[in-house]
């Protein structure tokens, strides 16, 4: 359901893969990459042959969103960067290719689609989400906070300048032969993400929070071409959600899960360590979600720590002693690192700062 607004959207239902969070099952830890910088552009064409593709990694194959189970067909991605674009190349395994929706800002996970996921100064506000379908039709949109929180949700945002195309090996919405998949090439420039003129934002030896995700349906084929498959009760089947750096929970919208980007200026191999303070950050998410679930449970927010853990907490060996202190409006838990002494400070809406 949509409330539709002259300059924004309002979006109050998406899809139980992006909004509603299961139970917490296993600690997560976010993947990283290493994005090598380029001098020349890379020609978006949807062909992978380009040589600077050539001296890039693949990651890991992506994952089920919530658990171990291995994903039906796979999928991986290359990251590149020069001064002007972030470029990313997906591979997505696929007997099946097919998409209807060519409609620009749609909603493009009714199709099989690749998503990607962008939050440059890594604080879970202001973030940005990438929608592509195999017809390279394109729903982007500007997100002021995670789901969780009252948030407003620009539809009409769209990237400036943004470059894709996709290469079907394979024939789309064919139903009579098998495919082997479709790769989908683009560039992302870094002026698209700028929070004003003068934002020097090109992050050159410096992480992103990034992550990517996959949603594919099981198909019928109606009349000759693909449909979203229906079960006994009239309604379509739950959709699959592999993704790059694993989620633990239904729900692709807690950007401090996702994965590290680092854009190395360095020649040849480059490696990247996530930093002890992000760790600590990972701790107040914990305290925030438990807080959040404390709240649903008893109608107020807990007032003492032990409320919402009986564990110490612990980083790299290190003790953390966060500090939880209530007020008119809701609370902070702020804690001190052990690694940099530098203090940091979560508020009841989940935004951190530092001090």
């Amino acid at each position: 359901m949509f409330l539709k607004f002259k300059w924004l959207t309002i979006v109050l239902v998406f899809s139980s893969a992006l909004v509603f969070s299961q139970p917490k099952k296993k600690t997560i830890v976010p993947k990283t990459y290493t994005a090598s910088k380029i001098t020349s552009p890379i020609v978006i064409d949807g062909d992978e042959s380009d040589p600077s593709w050539s001296k890039a990694e693949w990651t890991d194959l992506f994952e089920d969103i919530e658990n171990d189970v291995k994903p039906k067909y796979a999928t991986k991605v290359k990251m590149l960067w020069d001064e002007t674009n972030f470029y990313i190349l997906a591979k997505i395994d696929e007997p099946h290719v097919w998409a209807n929706l060519k409609q620009r800002d749609t909603i493009i996970f009714y199709n099989n689609d690749f998503e990607v996921f962008i939050d440059p100064d890594s604080d879970t506000f202001n973030y940005y989400e990438l929608e592509i379908n195999a017809l390279n039709t394109a729903w982007d949109l500007f997100l002021s906070k995670p789901y969780r929180e009252d948030l407003v949700v620009l539809n009409d945002w769209n990237i400036p300048g943004l470059k894709s195309a996709v290469k079907i090996h394979g024939t789309l919405n064919n139903p009579n032969d098998t495919d082997q998949g479709w790769v989908l090439e683009m560039a992302l420039p870094w002026s698209a993400y700028k929070t004003s003129y003068y934002d020097q934002n090109v992050p050159a030896d410096k992480f992103w929070r990034v992550n990517f995700s996959r949603v594919n349906w099981d198909h019928s084929i109606v009349d000759g071409k693909y449909e979203r498959k229906k079960g006994a009760d009239g309604k379509f089947l739950s959709e699959y959600n592999w993704v790059w750096s694993p989620m633990g929970v239904i729900n692709m919208h807690e950007p401090e899960k996702w994965g590290y980007v680092y854009f190395s200026t360095k020649e040849g191999k480059d490696t990247f360590t996530i930093p002890q303070d992000e760790k600590v950050r990972w701790e107040l998410y914990n305290l925030y979600r438990s807080q959040k679930e404390y709240s649903q449970k008893h109608k107020v927010w807990a007032k003492s720590l032990t409320d919402l853990t009986k564990e110490t907490i612990k980083v790299d060996g290190k003790i953390l002693k966060p500090v939880l202190e209530n007020h008119a409006s809701g609370y902070n838990i702020s804690v001190k690192s052990p690694f940099s002494n530098e203090t940091f400070i979560i508020r009841q809406d989940g935004k951190i700062i530092s001090k």
